[in-house]
């Protein structure tokens, strides 16, 4: 890790009958992604009321530290969620009182300056708490008029991903929270690290509800060619490259013409359109995130002039560049 890397600290706290998934998936993707680049390092603790936790799948979790008395500015609050009933065994009494402590502690532990981040059923946790009065957010398909039901003055969002206002943000539970924690990564570490994690864990790359279902940065990456894979990567790392076919050829390891007539085959499309789709997902990461006019986008991305931008956009959006931004801009808030 770089001495310069920026350190952002997560502070996971564990539930009882923590579904493991809820906690492993997200906390893989910071590690994958920790370890992918230096510009952002995770320093990460456990917290939970007992000692040991006893998770979904009949594991206990140990060495978690106490429920803190208070949490440091710009620290990420990480709450999984929790199984019904634990594998192969009983329902404990005490995990009542415990989901009591944990409310109690959200409530009076969790300032501005926070992140708060639920997968699944940590957001009734964080709800009860009143952590998302006021604020959108979602919970797992099943869950949802329980939210409702336990956050009157919250906006309960059904069939999505994850939700994302302001410093809160929630996902749908399970694989939703590594869709939620790649969306983060994208944000704090960029496209790259986010675009490692996806790939080291084979999954789809999506972003939320007003994004495609698979994203630009690994369509055409269902394949298992290696040469394709390079040209691919090394698109990604840096889209806004002036990416000739010698150039890539001579990366990828093969001729300009043998280059092209592998990725038609492999990645069903062209080298342009890989060098293209991999240009407005940088450009649609510098709307969302920055206030950039869009002349400045599409310098930083790649393109000659907003309208060589545009014109491409519009091969694979139908919406105008400018209506992102404002949609971006009302689902943040104030």
């Amino acid at each position: 890790m770089s001495a310069a890397a920026r350190r952002i600290p997560v502070l996971v706290v564990l539930p009882p009958r923590t579904l493991l998934l809820d906690l492993a998936g997200p906390m893989e993707v910071l590690r994958i992604a920790g370890a992918a680049q230096e510009r952002v390092a995770f320093s990460v603790r456990y917290v939970a009321p007992a000692p040991r936790t006893r998770c979904s799948i009949g594991l206990d979790l140990g060495g978690t530290e106490p429920l803190p008395d208070s949490i440091p500015p710009g620290t990420v609050v990480l709450v999984p969620g929790a199984a019904s009933r634990v594998l192969g065994g009983a329902a404990d009494p005490d995990d009542a009182a415990a989901e009591a402590r944990i409310v109690d502690w959200l409530r009076g532990a969790v300032r501005p300056g926070h992140s708060l981040v639920t997968v699944c059923e940590g957001t009734l946790l964080a709800a009860r708490a009143g952590l998302f009065d006021g604020y959108a957010c979602t919970t797992h398909h099943a869950s949802c008029a329980r939210l409702a039901a336990l956050a009157p003055r919250a906006r309960v969002l059904e069939n999505r991903l994850f939700v994302q206002d302001r410093d809160r943000f929630s996902s749908a539970g399970v694989t939703a929270g590594v869709d939620l924690m790649l969306h983060l990564v994208a944000e704090w570490a960029g496209p790259a690290a986010a675009l490692a994690a996806a790939r080291t864990l084979v999954v789809y790359m999506r972003r939320g509800a007003d994004d495609p279902q698979l994203s630009p940065w690994l369509e055409g990456r269902s394949h298992l060619h290696p040469v394709v894979h390079r040209a691919q990567d090394a698109i990604a790392a840096e889209p806004a490259r002036a990416w000739s076919p010698e150039i890539l050829g001579r990366l990828a390891g093969a001729s300009p013409r043998n280059l092209a007539r592998l990725f038609r085959i492999h990645a069903g499309m062209t080298v342009t359109d890989a060098v293209n789709r991999a240009r407005i997902a940088l450009a649609r990461d510098l709307i969302a995130q920055t206030d950039l006019a869009l002349e400045q986008v599409a310098d930083r991305a790649g393109f000659g002039s907003a309208r060589h931008m545009r014109r491409v956009w519009r091969q694979f959006h139908e919406a105008a560049p400018s209506t992102l931004r404002t949609r971006v801009s009302v689902s943040k808030g104030p």
